[in-house]
């Protein structure tokens, strides 16, 4: 956080009581989520659709 203050950035007190020490690389603390839109579209197959998850044994 200090290093965004030292941007010039206002970041209270109060906000960061809020906020948890861990976190993931992929999601800042501004709730920006970023995502490797080209990996993502890699997935897809030629008609556009993602493909199914294998099937799992049924719940009881």
């Amino acid at each position: 956080m200090q290093q965004l203050r030292v941007a010039g950035r206002d970041v209270p007190d109060e906000l960061l009581a809020h906020i948890s020490p861990a976190h993931s690389e992929n999601v800042n603390f501004f709730g920006v989520i970023t995502v490797d839109v080209e990996a993502e579209l890699a997935k897809l197959d030629g008609g556009g659709w993602r493909p199914l998850r294998p099937a799992t044994a049924a719940v009881m």
